[in-house]
């Protein structure tokens, strides 16, 4: 009986000398790219960069004079940096939204701008990981989680599962958009078995990232207004509008800027996504209020804090409320005729619902979590201006990092930057 064993070639030995020359090359010229563009883009990047130095100073400053910085109190220990965080596990969960039009049902349109999604899906990945950074009291003891060193605790903590899972999205995503960037820079197609295998777990890991964090609020059960359910379910349909909500309103600001012009039929299935979410989202808020409202029970008085006050406190009444007229509005905009054109309701529809759930997700679900505390006081919260400052400064330098990705992403796959080195095929 005979066997053969592979060989290297030496074709196979030019192509590994081509990637350590060409990757290089590669690295290099997308780093003097993102310090490349015009008046406007360097005007942009330099208020993305001052009010990320005002949130890296206001953190500084809460770092050393301690949590009393804030409005956090022993009632209300989350507040403004989980409800921030919340909303952007939803919003990189939501990218998935073009992944599965592409992959799943071979959308060749989609296939486009897919990169797109999962390029938003890292920069909201980063501002998860900030928002639980500010929200350490003592961030010097981070390393008490870190295997071998600490103790991780894994897997009878949720918060080591929430780490895993964004850790592992953010890695999934990097590795998929650096391999096509490079593909397309060396102007050959990209080797399915290099990245589709990555796309599919992209999907699993995608909904796994807001089911664990749902998991993380409802596992606790001396907080009874997050024991439902529907709490998973409710946060991955908004993470289905928010998503593709933000996605929308990207492709239109790299239409404006850039001149490139994506196809129409990805924003209006991802329309159509949103339509059915949002109204999913509603239904499941629907179910939520009268379950809470008609059986009362201990879920009642928190949500009669919510929505109308109690004892004179009223302070989450406007947010609440704000919250569900922003998603009705939003959802009613996105059902006209005009949202499937490149108009302004479309715009405004997605503005809404993206601020609507950041309410909804934010400070209509974290902080009455708190109120009333488990010993039946009522003790209110509003995000100090070290908080606003801190949150401002988070969401600056995301957008700094997604302006980044989205000028490269644009120069390689139009071609303005394509290796010059004659390449070998493979």
């Amino acid at each position: 009986m005979s066997s053969t064993t592979a060989v290297p070639t030496s074709d196979d030995h030019r192509s590994d000398e081509s990637h350590l020359l060409s990757y290089p090359r590669f690295l290099k010229r997308i780093l003097w790219l993102a310090t490349e563009g015009s008046f406007g883009f360097y005007a942009w990047m330099t208020l993305l960069t001052a009010l990320s130095l005002v949130g890296a100073n206001a953190w500084a400053n809460q770092v050393a004079g301690g949590m009393i910085g804030t409005n956090m109190t022993d009632h209300v220990s989350w507040g403004l940096y989980i409800a921030n965080f919340t909303f952007c596990v939803g919003l990189a969960a939501g990218g998935v939204m073009m992944v599965i039009p592409a992959y799943l049902y071979d959308d060749e349109d989609m296939h486009k701008v897919v990169i797109v999604g999962e390029t938003v899906a890292i920069a909201a990945i980063v501002m998860c990981t900030l928002s639980v950074i500010v929200d350490l009291g003592r961030p010097d003891r981070f390393w008490h989680m870190i295997p071998g060193i600490g103790e991780f605790n894994w897997p009878m903590s949720m918060l080591t599962w929430d780490v895993i899972v964004l850790n592992g999205y953010l890695l999934i995503n990097l590795h998929v958009v650096g391999y096509l960037l490079y593909m397309r820079y060396l102007g050959r197609k990209p080797d399915p078995k290099w990245y589709i295998p990555f796309v599919f777990l992209s999907i699993f890991w995608a909904i796994s990232i807001h089911t664990v964090t749902a998991f993380l609020y409802c596992g606790l059960g001396g907080r009874p207004f997050w024991n439902t359910a529907l709490l998973a379910p409710r946060f991955l349909a908004s993470a289905f509008v928010s998503g593709p909500a933000f996605i929308i309103l990207v492709m239109r600001v790299i239409r404006v800027t850039t001149g490139y012009t994506a196809p129409v039929g990805p924003a209006r299935t991802l329309i159509q996504i949103i339509r059915v979410a949002m109204v999913v989202n509603l239904v499941m808020l629907a179910s939520e209020i009268f379950t809470l409202f008609y059986t009362g029970g201990g879920h009642a008085s928190a949500a009669n804090y919510l929505f109308f006050g109690a004892h004179g406190h009223h302070g989450l009444v406007p947010w609440i409320w704000s919250a569900i007229a922003l998603n009705l509005l939003g959802t009613f905009l996105f059902f006209l005729p005009a949202a499937m054109e490149r108009s302004t309701v479309r715009i405004v529809a997605c503005l809404c619902c993206i601020v609507g759930i950041w309410i909804e997700k934010g400070m209509g679900l974290i902080i009455p979590g708190f109120i009333p505390s488990t010993l039946h006081e009522i003790v209110e919260y509003t995000p100090s201006l070290i908080e606003w400052k801190v949150t401002v400064g988070i969401w600056a330098f995301g957008m700094l990092v997604l302006t980044l990705l989205m000028k490269l992403v644009v120069s390689v796959f139009t071609g303005q930057v394509r290796s010059k080195e004659p390449t070998a095929t493979v």
